[in-house]
């Protein structure tokens, strides 16, 4: 190490005097950071912006963003770096926590955390809670909550006004509630409410972490058989199918045209879609949003996630103290960046101080002059924390492979049962 964690920062004008003259003249420590992200996003040009103003600050390290595509090839490309004797730094990864602890690849953020006089509770207070699951194991802090998913229901105003709706008829859905709606905005505007992947399995799990539960309990082990939230996601999601609320379509392309198009009445999905809702110039002012429809279990909220993401540190990298501290003076503290990302990006990051910046308290014409951030901060402080555990994408498998069975009439039970056998051999 060229410095010690702590002294990276506090260091910093130090070294920059010392690189005036020729005989203390240092090449700065390098740190990779890997970022799940397209080239050309607004989210890469956004990093790229804020690594460059630190590195303009701290002369003593030099941070590089790399963009690796989705999650998943972030974390292949990852381990290949690793293999290869070039691990990054840093990496931005979403529900890979367990797995990255199990195969030992990540450092603790304790030491740090303890050099800065906090305790690990209180520097992940600084956090919302539903994002604390992607960044804390058995109690030690592994990484730095970045941003969330947290739903909303978008939906057009001006097909629910033509099926005889106000707005507050959509305050305080029930599924059921909307499920009657949808059919008689059907009926009256042939306007389906939602399109619908039954090959995906997002909505199910939004409705489920709205219930408070996930596929799996707190100690790892599967959470189906007895999962009151789940089996309460299935059957509305078949209900959903079965009533003809839903336009099926087939892939993500598929579904996006469905909303930018005008065939569908409302989406429910994470605030990421915001900038899409908003892609169609002739549509402003006929949109408006609310909090997700509840389920009619005990403990149901009006309030879920879909995606979001947290940094962790490797630790086969040369460089994890420079790393550590990159993300606690960038990542822990930098308002300025969260109030950037979400009228940019529409981002809503996981720092509770940001929740207050003038960014959040913005009206928004393309809404109808409602307040979205400051809706998606509100709801965000009320969804439910859960274990994702590091099979999510084969329990989707299983959920979505059994489904059908469910639109034929086969017990709920039933379903549940052969989702959970289905999932046993997978991850043995």
């Amino acid at each position: 190490m060229t410095t010690t964690r702590r002294n990276v920062l506090a260091g910093a004008a130090l070294a920059a005097s010392f690189a005036l003259s020729p005989a203390f003249a240092q090449a700065p420590t390098e740190i990779e950071l890997f970022f799940p992200v397209p080239v050309d996003g607004q989210l890469a040009r956004d990093m790229a912006a804020l690594i460059k103003e630190f590195n303009e600050k701290n002369p003593s390290i030099k941070a590089t963003p790399v963009y690796t595509g989705s999650y998943d090839e972030t974390l292949i490309k990852t381990r290949a770096a690793m293999k290869a004797g070039k691990p990054p730094a840093v990496i931005m990864s979403a529900n890979f926590l367990l797995d990255l602890k199990i195969e030992g690849e990540i450092q603790p953020m304790d030491g740090l955390i303890k050099a800065d006089g906090k305790t690990n509770d209180q520097f992940m207070g600084q956090f919302f809670d539903a994002l604390h699951g992607n960044a804390v194991l058995d109690r030690q802090v592994y990484g730095v909550p970045f941003d969330s998913g947290v739903t909303g229901l978008y939906y057009r105003t001006d097909y629910l006004e033509q099926a005889g709706y106000k707005p507050s008829d959509m305050e305080n859905l029930t599924w059921d509630r909307f499920i009657e709606i949808g059919k008689d905005v059907k009926a009256k505007t042939g306007h389906e409410m939602m399109a619908l992947d039954s090959n995906d399995g997002g909505l199910i799990r939004i409705m489920m972490q709205s219930g408070g539960q996930w596929y799996f309990n707190a100690d790892g082990s599967l959470n189906i058989s007895g999962n009151a939230a789940l089996k309460a996601a299935l059957e509305t999601q078949a209900r959903i199918v079965n009533e003809g609320v839903a336009k099926p379509t087939s892939g993500w392309n598929d579904g996006i045209s469905a909303l930018t198009s005008g065939d569908v009445a409302s989406v429910l999905m994470g605030v990421w879609i915001t900038g899409t809702v908003k892609s169609q110039a002739d549509q402003a002012g006929k949109w408006a949003l609310t909090a997700i429809p509840k389920l009619s279990i005990d403990g149901a909220t009006a309030a879920s996630n879909l995606g979001g993401s947290s940094w962790y540190v490797l630790d086969a990298s040369a460089e994890k103290d420079e790393a550590i501290d990159f993300l606690n003076e960038v990542y822990a503290k930098d308002l300025d960046f969260y109030q950037k990302i979400l009228t940019e990006r529409g981002a809503v990051g996981s720092l509770l101080a940001a929740r207050t910046g003038e960014a959040y308290q913005k009206a928004d014409d393309f809404f109808g002059g409602q307040k979205v951030w400051q809706n998606f901060a509100d709801w965000l402080v009320q969804v439910p924390a859960v274990n994702y555990g590091i099979f999510t994408n084969e329990l989707d498998t299983a959920v979505t492979a059994n489904f059908p069975a469910l639109l034929k009439g086969a017990p709920v039970d039933d379903v549940l049962k052969a989702i959970e056998d289905q999932a046993a051999g997978q991850i043995q």
